[in-house]
């Protein structure tokens, strides 16, 4: 019987040595030498999906294989596009303790249909433990404690489940490398079993991955381009909400966003996010605006909270929480050069409520009057949003989306929205008074 050829292989230069050395004699470059498998040993026939390897037109593929299994979980669902692809392969990462096991298994209770969790970090005693947490009781979700691959494939060509979880892909140990689980090799092939067994199968895999401390997914950069699908748990250990973004989809968009709320059964979706970001909000306060913003087809109000005092030392400072601090930078140019407000010297503290990370440019209209709310010490009037992008000559420039974002605070109650001059937007749509402005000067205008 034939063996599985392995080498080592130089990350950096790309020559192969038959053993581990500390330094690559090519290129010099220390710790770089991995292990791979050069050549597999045959595998069995029963692996290979059929028609796999035929040639064919587009007409002639198969479209019934597209259908989307719901997960259970509206947030998930949302993310991912409607729901897990048969065959595809996700990855979820976030930091320790956020929330990724609980997610994983209440979609394995939840799936309505045969799952099965495999996990290398927790044992089926600390498990069921963690269900009975949650509250959940799911017949149809299996349980195996194991890191070796093949041991949990060989368990899922036994149960042939409708779902398979793996927690996590740094704990997986392929039994044909001689190296530690976590290793770059060691994840490397470990992801690349699951993904002929997820092609093959038809069933979709979600994989657990860990990240670094630079808030990187823990692993080679290929393991990413492996998957189909790359997703991001978000959040503050300090606030309850959690964000789920999609970094890839190759099924669907990468702009959508989930958002749940850690509680005592696990983490709940948020129905309305817009009304739980503002629940907290104090009435009456300077430095506070409310701006509207979008996640993909998603419109969310935020808070926004501004702080702008007389710099007590040499070097004013500018410090943000859920925004872009060179941004912020930005805006405050503009306002000094367009508004004529002196800000150099002073000290900007930004914040955006919630726990939130918001990019959208849409949020630079509310950035600005909360700044400016916070240094004339002057409230903004009740029932104002704002949406609009602020340019470098302090124009105001038209944003995507805005009936929808307009629709959004006027369910919320407000009767105001201040935004840029959009073609074909009415004076009331929706019953929301919309004020059109051409430049940043005429917010200060208005306000003051």
């Amino acid at each position: 019987m034939a063996k599985t050829k392995k080498a080592f292989v130089c990350q950096s230069c790309g020559t192969s040595y038959p053993q581990w050395a500390g330094q690559c004699r090519s290129c010099s470059a220390w710790n770089t030498l991995v292990e791979e498998v050069i050549e597999r040993a045959p595998v069995d026939q029963a692996w290979v999906a059929p028609g796999q390897s035929r040639v064919l037109t587009l007409d002639q593929v198969d479209r019934s294989a597209e259908r989307r299994v719901p997960t259970g979980d509206l947030e998930l669902d949302r993310v991912l596009g409607g729901g897990w692809v048969p065959g595809s392969l996700s990855l979820l990462g976030g930091e320790p303790g956020i929330g990724k096991s609980t997610l994983m298994l209440q979609v394995a209770l939840h799936a309505g249909a045969k799952a099965l969790y495999a996990s290398g970090e927790e044992s089926a005693e600390q498990i069921r433990m963690r269900a009975e947490r949650i509250g959940f009781n799911g017949p149809g979700c299996h349980v195996l404690a194991e890191v070796s691959t093949s041991k949990i494939l060989q368990a899922a060509e036994q149960l042939k489940p409708d779902l398979l979880v793996v927690d996590s892909i740094q704990t997986a140990y392929n039994p044909q490398l001689d190296s530690a689980a976590g290793s770059v090799g060691q994840i490397r092939e470990s992801a690349a079993e699951f993904l002929r067994y997820a092609k093959a199968r038809h069933v979709p895999v979600a994989l657990i991955g860990h990240i670094t401390k630079e808030g990187t997914l823990a692993g080679p950069k290929v393991l990413e381009h492996m998957v189909d699908v790359v997703l991001q748990f978000e959040g503050d250990k300090h606030h309850l909400v959690r964000t789920l973004r999609a970094l890839k989809n190759r099924f669907g968009s990468t702009q959508e966003l989930g958002l749940y709320e850690m509680a005592e059964r696990g983490l709940q979706p948020v129905a309305n996010p817009s009304a739980w970001l503002l629940g907290q909000r104090g009435e009456g306060l300077s430095g506070s605006a409310i701006g509207i913003t979008a996640e993909g087809l998603r419109p969310l109000l935020v808070e926004v909270q501004a702080l702008v005092s007389t710099a007590v030392y040499g070097t004013p400072q500018r410090s943000c929480t859920g925004f872009d601090t060179r941004r912020l930078n930005m805006l405050l140019a503009v306002l000094e050069k367009r508004c004529g407000f002196h800000l150099a010297s002073k000290d900007v503290f930004l914040n955006v409520t919630g726990g939130l990370r918001v990019d959208d440019p849409a949020l630079d209209l509310a950035v600005c009057a909360a700044i400016l709310s916070s240094q004339e010490d002057r409230p903004i009037p009740p029932g104002v949003a704002f949406a609009g992008e602020v340019g470098l000559g302090g124009e105001l420039r038209p944003i995507a989306r805005m009936d929808a974002r307009v629709l959004e605070a006027g369910q919320l109650g407000f009767d105001y929205v201040w935004g840029a001059k959009t073609p074909g937007m009415p004076k009331r749509p929706h019953g929301v008074h919309f004020v059109a402005l051409d430049r940043i000067s005429q917010v200060v205008d208005n306000l003051f």
